[in-house]
């Protein structure tokens, strides 16, 4: 029986550690070959010498289990990096089907303190990031279509985060950036869905480099697999990047440790209507303040339930 995957060919950026590592190797047990991109940086920041190291080790991984994939190390911060790197796919291996996006950085701090360049740096890599790489294969995909007269085979899976939906305090950057792909995805998926390219996004709860922090009083457990295991995330991308998932598009769905929940588009809570031509302000103290003073303190727009959200029997 042919694998879900073989002979397509998929893109993770990231890959080189954590989250990207786990989906670069379900991707190419599912039969895709697999491109595997790490800038190779050393700090979670963003900081040290880009090394090959991470990309080189992944790739090898896979080719040792019986796979194929190359390394890339290239910056898909950087335009015309991130256009290498699908030009690497392509040559590589014929063809790209499939572009899982997951680099990122962390510069944490309260929105009062954070410099400007800690605002820019994690911008650039989560959100230009992500779009460099869906422009350059959207291009690649369009060019493609059009060529053919026919739909191709195009898959965009995104990396949002639980940031975005409940507010993260210390984390302005990382909260705007990961709303952002949330739109980049709607977005592309409505621009994309003619051309035969589904695109969606992810909230992966996982424990990585990334969140050693956010999960540093959770020890994993003494046996088994750790509910916060990557390996617990990798499964819904590569079925995502699979041909059973052709219907999906534009969604975003938060994950972790066996659970898979859907999250709605934020829908109207409450409306007010003015009794005259425009609202005044005595009329809009009338009606808002009474509604919000009858709210939970605290509460937001924020989905902040979607973090409550337990596995499902």
């Amino acid at each position: 029986m042919a694998l879900p995957l073989e002979g397509r060919t998929a893109i993770v950026t990231g890959a080189g550690r954590g989250l990207g590592r786990a989906e670069a190797r379900e991707l190419a047990r599912l039969g895709a070959a697999v491109v595997v991109n790490d800038y190779g940086q050393p700090g979670r920041d963003g900081t040290g010498a880009a090394s090959a190291g991470p990309a080189e080790e992944v790739a090898a991984e896979i080719r040792a289990a019986g796979g194929r994939a190359v390394a890339h190390t290239g910056d898909v911060a950087d335009f015309g990096q991130a256009g290498g790197l699908v030009a690497t796919a392509l040559a590589e291996f014929g063809s790209l089907d499939v572009l899982v996006n997951n680099a990122g950085i962390l510069r944490d701090r309260m929105v009062f303190s954070m410099a400007e360049e800690e605002w820019d740096a994690v911008i650039r890599v989560h959100l230009k990031g992500h779009f460099n790489t869906v422009r350059h294969a959207a291009a690649h995909w369009r060019e493609r279509a059009k060529a053919t007269g026919a739909p191709v085979y195009g898959r965009i899976v995104n990396t949002s985060s639980e940031a975005f939906l409940a507010g993260s305090a210390g984390q302005p950057n990382y909260a705007a950036a990961k709303g952002g792909i949330v739109g980049l995805t709607t977005s592309s998926a409505l621009a994309l869905g003619k051309y035969g390219v589904t695109v969606n996004a992810i909230c992966p709860r996982a424990r990585t480099r990334m969140t050693e922090d956010v999960f540093a009083g959770l020890a994993p457990p003494e046996e088994g697999l750790d509910p916060l295991a990557p390996e617990h995330v990798a499964p819904l991308v590569g079925y995502l990047a699979s041909p059973a998932a052709a219907g999906i598009t534009g969604q975003l769905l938060v994950v972790h440790g066996g659970m898979v929940a859907v999250v709605e588009r934020p829908r109207v809570a409450a409306t007010f209507d003015s009794k005259q031509e425009t609202f005044t302000y005595d009329e809009l103290d009338a009606q808002l303040t009474a509604y919000f003073a009858d709210r939970p303190p605290g509460e937001t727009f924020a989905a902040s339930e979607v973090l409550g959200l337990r596995r499902g029997r």
